[in-house]
């Protein structure tokens, strides 16, 4: 919610901020790039947000990251990224309703699942535990029409941080 909140409050300082921009000088200077009225303005910004492809390339990002902190046994950061890639995806949910019902079984289960290995800070369970991760990703990406979308168990370390 608190995300939500700060995207709410950044719209609005951006609306404003266009809004007022929309005087003389903006005119003149044809500065309208979010829109002729509050329409288009509204639908400029919607579209800036994005819809679910922005979700899930954070979520993307974070899944890497949270695979090598649990290799690493660095469980703070393994449980800090499982808990942002959560955020992201209900921040996802707002903009796109209809992807919830699909990750219920991935949001449901699989998070909480994981989130018990990752406090009981065992990297053998971790790795069984983050197969079935994966997999439940990949229910999710078929039930959404998807299915070419297959994440698998990272192969190239390209995170920067280690224990």
């Amino acid at each position: 919610m608190k995300r939500l909140a700060v995207y709410l409050f950044t719209a609005m300082m951006i609306l404003i901020g266009v809004v007022a921009c929309q005087t003389e000088t903006a005119q003149q200077y044809e500065t309208r790039w979010a829109g002729e009225n509050l329409e288009e303005i509204i639908a400029s910004f919607e579209n800036q947000f994005g819809g679910f492809d922005k979700t899930m390339m954070e979520t993307g990002y974070r899944y890497n990251e949270l695979y090598w902190a649990g290799q690493d046994g660095n469980w703070a950061y393994a449980e800090y990224q499982l808990d942002e890639m959560l955020g992201s995806l209900e921040d996802g949910f707002i903009r796109r309703p209809d992807r919830e019902l699909s990750s219920a079984q991935f949001v449901n289960q699989a998070v909480p699942q994981l989130m018990e290995t990752i406090q009981n800070e065992d990297r053998e369970a971790f790795l069984q535990s983050f197969v079935r991760f994966a997999s439940s990703c990949n229910t999710c990406h078929a039930m959404e029409e998807v299915p070419f979308v297959q994440v698998i168990i990272p192969e190239l370390r390209t995170s920067l941080v280690k224990l």
